[in-house]
């Protein structure tokens, strides 16, 4: 059984008070997640990167994930994205229902999948981000009531999971490549990520 501790989401350490809204805010990088049952923000800032913001409407328990699928040409990628996408995905998911979310409950939005990465030249990253979270909320019949998706912009994303609130803002004119280089790096990382193993399902 291959363990995952050399790459994996973690609980955001990234934590601070939001002064705009009065609330604590938690701020997701690539990679990362956060669940709670508290009233709080989670923020993040996406490029080729997708968010889906999960919560259970009747309970108010909600998480944020932010992830990308492997840019791993050498074999099977098709394979090699699912299974990773899948476990960004579950450890979520298993999160908010460890939290006292119920499956039936679940409302997502997704959010990111731009197309602001120059390196991945073998398909837009991007497009395949939004594909797969497409397809996965499809096949897990979670129901999808809103999304920004694709175009060629960054967005930055404030979820508030009590409420389901999502404001989103579309960075035009971004001041530094920081986004860019964050998603690079990330995507660098999971071509050597071991995401083999079983994936816990509820």
């Amino acid at each position: 059984m291959n363990d995952h501790s050399d790459f994996q989401e973690i609980l955001s350490p990234n934590r601070y008070f939001d002064n705009t809204f009065n609330l604590e805010a938690i701020k997701l990088m690539p990679g990362e997640y956060y669940v709670t049952k508290r009233d709080m923000v989670l923020v993040t800032v996406l490029g080729s990167c997708v968010a889906a913001c999960i919560r259970d409407r009747v309970t108010g328990v909600g998480g944020m994930n932010h992830f990308m699928l492997p840019d791993d040409k050498s074999e099977s990628p098709v394979a090699a994205g699912a299974r990773y996408g899948s476990y960004a995905m579950e450890t979520m998911i298993n999160q908010l229902l460890k939290a006292g979310a119920k499956r039936s409950n679940l409302e997502a939005k997704l959010f990111g999948g731009g197309n602001v990465l120059r390196g991945f030249t073998v398909t837009n990253i991007g497009e395949r981000n939004v594909e797969f979270a497409l397809e996965y909320l499809k096949k897990d019949n979670i129901r999808l009531v809103a999304k920004s998706l694709l175009d060629i912009y960054p967005r930055k994303i404030y979820f508030f999971p009590a409420s389901g609130q999502v404001m989103l803002k579309k960075l035009l004119h971004p001041n530094n490549d920081t986004i860019i280089e964050r998603e690079a790096e990330y995507g660098a990382r999971l071509k050597h990520a071991d995401i083999q193993g079983d994936i816990e399902l509820f």
